[in-house]
């Protein structure tokens, strides 16, 4: 293909056809290539198998549900929103612990409630899910102008996985303001996403960036280390609890009480907190197969010998490491994340909250 990979990133799920086209990134950037999904439960089966992370199960989620819906036109309807609500299972199920494909799989399901004829469920529910990632590409740019707020011109970040689309606006934002930042990025174990897309796409904007092994972040924090001083840690957040506890990539918590005993704040982002979650502990942490931990983009890593490993997808950040939870709406203390559903937008144009649902 001979598109730039930062734009591949940046349009990773694509209806074609009969189909969606989702970029695999568990080999990228060495290798552009697309899996095709030809049903929904494909479209699952991919955001399961990592072939997409980050926001891409929620693009890949709104993508199968307009398959689905192109899939059911020759249906009754009552038969065509059965078929709508089987696949919304299939794509809302596929990881437990990001409550964005339910959350697109919910707006797709109840547009579709009152519809009389298949034509007009069809039209109806491509409508839904075109908007709902519509939403989150808006969303993502109030998200990232409220970030800027908290990051002078010349600050060094430190960042952990891959924040995809919450990245993007962030920088979008920081042009607007003429503001330019130094990037540090753990490679972030096993699937590399720090090292193969932060870092890849930071370096092909021109952004300067250096990639550190996961086990280097308390020493890059701490005062006095060689690679100068970090202002501030900022990652993305797949879930935030009422009480201000981050779910993110495993790993961010480490990185968040080393930030807390050095000084150096950290910020976490997300589009609105969830209010069906008012503790950390009533979110859901995805537990992947311990064989991933085993190997390194399908290249076994561990000794043969070594048969016990363990693999939760995403760890809790209590919000006493915490400084501020980003949102489209603001910059909010931990404790006060809630005063975001009070809170008027900040930006041009309406970016509510998609609705959410019980992980």
């Amino acid at each position: 293909m001979t598109e730039s990979t930062g734009a591949a990133l940046d349009d990773s799920v694509r209806i074609a056809g009969d189909a969606v086209l989702i970029l695999d990134r568990r080999v990228f950037p060495d290798r552009l290539e697309w899996v095709r999904a030809g049903t929904p439960a494909e479209v699952a089966m991919a955001i399961r198998e990592m072939v997409t992370q980050s926001s891409g199960p929620l693009y890949a989620t709104s993508a199968g549900l307009e398959l689905a819906a192109l899939q059911a036109a020759d249906l009754p309807v009552d038969e065509a929103r059965a078929a709508l609500q089987d696949a919304g299972r299939l794509l809302a199920g596929a990881r437990p612990t990001n409550a964005h494909p339910r959350e697109a799989v919910r707006t797709v399901l109840e547009a579709i409630e009152e519809a009389r004829s298949t034509a007009e469920l069809v039209d109806t529910a491509i409508e839904a899910a075109r908007g709902v990632e519509r939403h989150y590409r808006e969303a993502s740019v109030a998200l990232g102008r409220s970030a800027v707020e908290l990051l002078p011109d010349g600050a060094r970040i430190l960042t952990h996985c891959w924040m995809d689309s919450y990245l993007f606006g962030l920088l979008d934002a920081a042009a607007e303001q003429g503001r330019r930042y130094e990037w540090v990025a753990t490679e972030t174990r096993p699937y590399l996403q720090g090292a193969r897309l932060t870092a890849h796409s930071l370096r092909e904007l021109g952004h300067p960036v250096t990639l550190i092994t996961d086990g280097m972040g308390a020493a890059a924090l701490a005062p006095g280390s060689s690679i100068g001083p970090i202002d501030a840690l900022v990652t993305a957040a797949d879930r935030v609890s009422l009480d201000g506890g981050v779910v993110n990539k495993v790993g961010t918590l480490g990185l968040a009480v080393a930030a807390s005993a050095f000084g150096v704040p950290f910020h976490a982002l997300v589009h609105a907190p969830d209010p069906t979650a008012p503790t950390g502990a009533d979110i859901v942490i995805e537990e992947r197969d311990p064989q991933e931990v085993l190997a390194t983009l399908g290249r076994r890593t561990a000794s043969p010998l070594v048969t016990d490993a363990w693999y939760p997808a995403f760890d809790l950040t209590p919000a006493r490491f915490v400084t501020r939870v980003v949102t489209t709406r603001g910059a909010f203390a931990p404790e006060r994340v809630g005063d975001h559903f009070t809170t008027a937008d900040r930006v041009p144009g309406d970016v509510p909250a998609l609705p959410r649902v019980e992980a």
